[in-house]
């Protein structure tokens, strides 16, 4: 036996398993020929996991399912999906008397619901939330799991599905997307749940905590049972069933009982997919989904034309064989399609394949060998031997940033959140919003970002200092004491900041005890007197900052430091020199900074700085692409520059279709650049590009109105950039011979906001369409009319009254 494991350490406390794989060549050891030490095995023959997992499909007693059972454990021990799997299988006492498949999978025997023990209805998908209701009540694994994954018997797993991978949290879920559910948008949602607002169209697969689950299952069950009786909504343009028969109730109970409940999904499109359907770019799914028919040339599947095949009991029956992928390949020169038809292929072959072994395994007569035989015993060896020798430990992690209620922190807001979806980061991202009771009342960008709401502290509410860098650390103290997490690890950002890749503690080496962070080495406190004032141990300051990836037991004790500290450092006015602290503003700003080091050296916590994880836009790139641009500073690109602080008062996100100056064309870059001042400029570029990507997906997503003028608006933005550029020309000439006195910046701000004001100008008239006008001329020209009829009318009156006062 060929030993492929190994033994994984993530730091000093994270133990993992190693992973022997083997398959021999009668298939003896198991369904998939794979030997695994038993001291990384359940009772069962399963996989442990670093988390207790479960994972659940529910059947019924039907040859239908019983191939479909056969197919999805054959996937489940190929994929090392970690933890248990239990079959729920919905039965009636009369058909268990007969059934010959106990023996397919782990099963927990559940009475059957198809038809309803009440009201007699016949609706056999009842039985998935019954069936997880009862294996909840009634068997003790329930009890030793902390994640669990529900599935529907007719998928296929190609990769393990971890909460840690996928970044599930307690109180969020993840599955997939089920757009067609549209009664969570109507009538449907608001009869049967009392928060609609909280429905999510979700389906598919359902990675949920034992905790939530446990919560959620009854209302998932009762809310199918109520949906199923409300036959008046049944209709398609109510429900989207096709059908117009009820029968996706089960799938509005799961999301009417979520939202009961206040359970909020993390939505993925790409850990499932349909066979027959083409991938995304780069996204290689972890389930297949063979719910509907699909085809490979003329080759085509359909699970609904195999009810009663009964493939499982009588030897030596396969699924008619798909094409052989190399056939494919040598044919289909669209590579998007190609992916899919692969999927395809792969999807029937796993089936196939588990049928093969199941047979072999139960004595039937060995298989001819033909040449698809041969090719499913040799491609299931290969792959068996392609699995990955150890599963990887993922822990938990969320990442955290501050802002304030302002419109300056608003579009930073929505530049981060936005390549945090970029980067496929795993894990859920929260805003910590320091802000006034006051300035919450008239604030518009709630929904910008999942926020935690935290009282301001830029005015210290004991000393009166106007500081809001110490919003930072109390924020980040005030989540850890009212919000519940099952995190551990927590990233900690800026809000200035954009990502180009995910940031992890296990591929950057972050533990518990070390926190990884990127250097800043201006902290030349942490070498004089004021870490011997403001820490015990100054030997242990680290010079550290930006970036912070940290466990969550170290913050929590680290936080209430990292806030005392901050406090200290900013009240010793006496030590805000520059030779002391570093700060070229001597104003005590960095106070913060110095708090995170002070504190952190207070607990005696050690930091591992890397430098190639964080990179100022506008520097040269020495340790490769970094994965997070923070454009706090100043940065230009030939004669196009980006400052941040320039657009402070720019309200971004609410004027709609408001952007920055475009950065200029990789394609334009002078080609006498070096090969890393190159790629400083496409960094550069990139950074802004994003922020402008994100701007324009808000207005969008805002429901901002399209100008018809798109041409004119191009081209007013272009004057501007051009007006820039000769602004700060003009400039650099006139600062020679005036001594420098004239403030740029200045000038550049009133031309800008002239330019933009003449262009909105401009625009209006084209906003407006001629139907619009010509309303707007009747409705004038009526008014007018009733106005010199009112004069006429009144002037009228007033001389017949003069004449009857002559008269008397």
């Amino acid at each position: 036996m060929a030993e492929l494991g190994k033994v994984l350490f993530l730091g000093s406390i994270l133990r993992l398993w190693m992973l022997l794989i083997s398959v021999s060549n009668t298939h003896a050891a198991g369904a998939d020929g794979s030997i695994v030490k038993e001291e990384f095995m359940y009772p069962n023959g399963t996989l442990r996991s670093p988390w207790r997992m479960h994972t659940l499909f529910s059947v019924e007693c039907h040859v239908y399912f019983d191939w479909q059972t056969v197919g999805i454990m054959h996937s489940f021990r190929k994929s090392g999906q970690p933890g248990p799997v239990t079959r729920l299988l919905s039965c009636t006492e009369e058909q268990l008397q007969g059934y010959r498949g106990m023996d397919l999978a782990p099963t927990h025997k559940v009475p059957s619901m198809s038809q309803h023990p009440i009201t007699g209805d016949w609706y056999p998908a009842i039985n998935k939330p019954a069936g997880v209701v009862h294996w909840l009540n009634h068997n003790k694994d329930s009890e030793n799991v902390d994640w669990v994954l529900i599935l529907d018997a007719d998928q296929i797993i190609r990769h393990p599905v971890t909460p840690w991978a996928l970044g599930a949290e307690k109180g969020k879920p993840v599955a997939a997307r089920y757009g067609y559910l549209i009664g969570c948008d109507n009538e449907l949602a608001k009869i049967h749940t009392k928060h609609p607002d909280l429905c999510d169209k979700v389906g598919g697969f359902i990675l949920m905590h034992i905790d939530d689950l446990r919560k959620f299952a009854p209302l998932w069950l009762s809310k199918t049972e109520e949906v199923r009786k409300d036959k008046e909504h049944w209709a398609t343009n109510i429900t989207g069933d096709i059908y117009g028969e009820g029968w996706i109730s089960e799938m509005y109970g799961y999301s009417f009982g979520a939202a009961e409940v206040g359970l909020r999904h993390k939505i993925s499109d790409e850990v499932m997919i349909y066979p027959g359907y083409i991938p995304a770019p780069g996204v290689e799914p972890l389930l297949m989904h063979y719910g509907l028919p699909f085809n490979v040339k003329e080759w085509r599947f359909a699970k609904l034309e195999h009810h009663d095949d009964d493939l499982v009991y009588k030897c030596n029956h396969l699924f008619p064989a798909p094409p052989y992928p190399d056939e494919v390949e040598r044919t289909q020169l669209d590579r998007n399609q190609l992916r899919a038809e692969l999927l395809s292929i792969e999807c029937i072959n796993t089936i196939n394949e588990g049928l093969v072994f199941h047979h072999e395994s139960h004595g039937c007569p060995k298989f001819e060998d033909s040449d698809y035989i041969k090719f499913l015993k040799k491609n299931a060896l290969e792959e068996a031997q392609r699995l990955p020798a150890q599963q990887l430990y993922y822990p938990r992690i969320h990442t955290l940033f501050s802002a304030e209620c302002t419109p300056y922190f608003d579009w930073q807001t929505v530049g981060l959140v936005h390549s945090f979806k970029q980067s496929k980061q795993p894990g859920y991202i929260t805003r910590l919003l320091s802000c006034t009771d006051e300035k919450l009342k008239t604030y518009r960008g709630m929904d910008l970002a999942t926020t935690h709401i935290v009282p301001s502290m830029s005015l210290h509410p004991l000393t009166g200092d106007w500081y809001p860098a110490i919003n930072k650390p109390a924020a980040v103290l005030h989540w850890l004491n009212h919000v519940q997490t099952d995190a551990e690890f927590i990233i900690i950002l800026d809000a200035d900041m954009i990502m180009r890749g995910p940031i992890t503690p296990w591929e950057y080496g972050a533990e518990q005890g070390l926190v990884v962070a990127a250097p800043y080495d201006y902290l030349i406190g942490c070498d004089n007197i004021l870490a011997q004032l403001h820490t015990r141990n100054p030997q242990a300051c680290s010079k550290v900052g930006g970036v912070l990836i940290i466990h969550i037991d170290d913050l929590r004790r680290l936080a209430p430091f990292w806030l005392h500290k901050t406090e200290e450092v900013r009240a010793d006015k006496a030590h805000w020199a520059t030779n002391i602290t570093g700060d070229i503003y001597q104003q005590g700003w960095i106070s913060e900074m110095y708090g995170y080091s002070f504190g952190a050296a207070e607990i005696n916590l050690k930091h591992k700085r890397r430098s190639d994880i964080m990179l100022y836009p506008g520097y040269v790139p020495h340790w490769g692409p970094p994965r997070l641009l923070h454009y706090g500073l100043h940065f230009k690109v030939g004669d196009w520059h980006f400052e941040k602080a320039e657009w402070r008062e720019q309200d971004m996100t609410n004027n709609c279709w408001q952007q920055f100056p475009d950065p200029p064309d990789q394609a334009t870059l002078a080609t006498t650049l070096s090969s890393e001042e190159r790629d400083r400029d496409i960094i550069s570029i990139d950074c802004v590009r994003t922020l402008n990507e994100a701007l324009h997906l808000h207005h969008v997503k805002r429901g901002c109105r399209v100008p018809p003028p798109q041409l004119e608006a191009l081209q007013t933005s272009n004057q501007d950039k051009d007006l820039a550029i000769k602004m700060k020309l003009q400039d650099a000439q006139e600062g020679g011979r005036k001594g420098g006195k004239t403030s740029r910046l200045k000038h550049m701000k009133t031309m800008l906001k002239e330019n933009s004001q003449l262009a909105f100008k401009r625009t209006i008239p084209n906003i407006v369409s001629p139907k619009l006008w010509m309303v707007w001329l009747w409705a004038f020209s009526v008014c007018f009319f009733l106005i010199m009829v009112s004069a006429l009318f009144s002037k009228s009156k007033v001389s017949v009254s003069r004449l009857r006062k002559s008269k008397i």
